[in-house]
């Protein structure tokens, strides 16, 4: 059987590459992006019995830490890049 998730040893593999000293975050909800504390990583038992990694965001009220960066939510293929408008030559007021 092939699983499409991801495994203990690819999230470590992933981290490996990264600040050991920065912070951990999830992002959470593509249709309203947010960026969420983590606060534990539980391991249990799936309902087949596989064995399952859980990371848990914290409990108080700082755990939603507010709106995920766009080029986080861009780079998750949550949210298309967004470019301002075209500017237009401003009017001018007759006689200046």
């Amino acid at each position: 059987m092939t699983s499409t998730e991801m495994t203990v040893g690819d999230l470590i593999d992933l981290l490996s590459a990264c600040d050991p000293n920065a912070p951990v975050r999830q992002a959470m909800n593509p249709f309203f992006p947010m960026a969420h504390r983590l606060a534990q990583v539980l391991q249990s038992v799936d309902e087949t019995g596989r064995t399952v990694v859980y990371l848990a965001e914290g409990r108080g009220e700082d755990a939603q830490l507010g709106h995920l960066p766009p080029e986080v939510a861009v780079a998750l293929t949550w949210q298309g890049p967004v470019q301002a408008p075209p500017r237009r030559t401003r009017r001018r007021v007759s006689g200046n």
